[in-house]
């Protein structure tokens, strides 16, 4: 009988995670690609130099930062939607979200090997990526999964099709 209870909400907790992590997915390397951008500029390079050099509970205070820093921003936007400001708010959390995806994947790729040395750290990463794993692969066999990449593959065919254009 508990079983029979839990297993709804076994499966939303499943697909409440799996959009968060598909997000963090897509937008990790793109984003993070994005943030190095203005480590072209020599006070970001001087300041990136200084974070690869962080002893390890150094760089995991580093790592926590960001996400305290920006609670209060989203906080603020909740607020604005209780307020009535709906879009607003919302516009603020996704931007937070997005600054806060960039800044830490920025952040975690300069840090990581700092991070690793934590033996606490390492292993909790390391149970993480095994998670995130399962889960994705979970998605990805889900029929909603490959129907949807079937469309997307058909889309990218007709399009390219349709920008094909016949000689003259």
């Amino acid at each position: 009988m508990f079983k029979l209870l839990f297993a709804p909400l076994r499966w939303l907790f499943r697909v409440v995670f799996a959009l968060l992590i598909l997000f963090e997915e897509w937008g990790w390397e793109p984003l993070r690609r994005v943030f190095a951008l203005f480590a072209r500029l020599p006070v970001i390079r001087q300041f990136e130099a200084l974070l690869k050099r962080l002893p390890p509970r150094w760089a995991f205070v580093v790592l926590v930062l960001p996400s305290l820093l920006i609670l209060p921003i989203k906080l603020a936007a909740v607020w604005l939607v209780t307020r009535g400001h709906v879009l607003l708010g919302v516009g603020i959390v996704v931007a937070a979200k997005l600054f806060g995806t960039a800044l830490l994947a920025w952040l975690f790729q300069l840090i990581q090997p700092a991070l690793m040395q934590l033996p606490w750290f390492a292993r909790v990463y390391a149970r993480w990526t095994a998670w995130k794993a399962e889960l994705l692969a979970w998605v990805r066999a889900s029929g909603v999964w490959r129907t949807a990449r079937a469309i997307k593959l058909r889309m990218k065919r007709f399009f390219r099709r349709g920008r094909q254009t016949p000689p003259a």
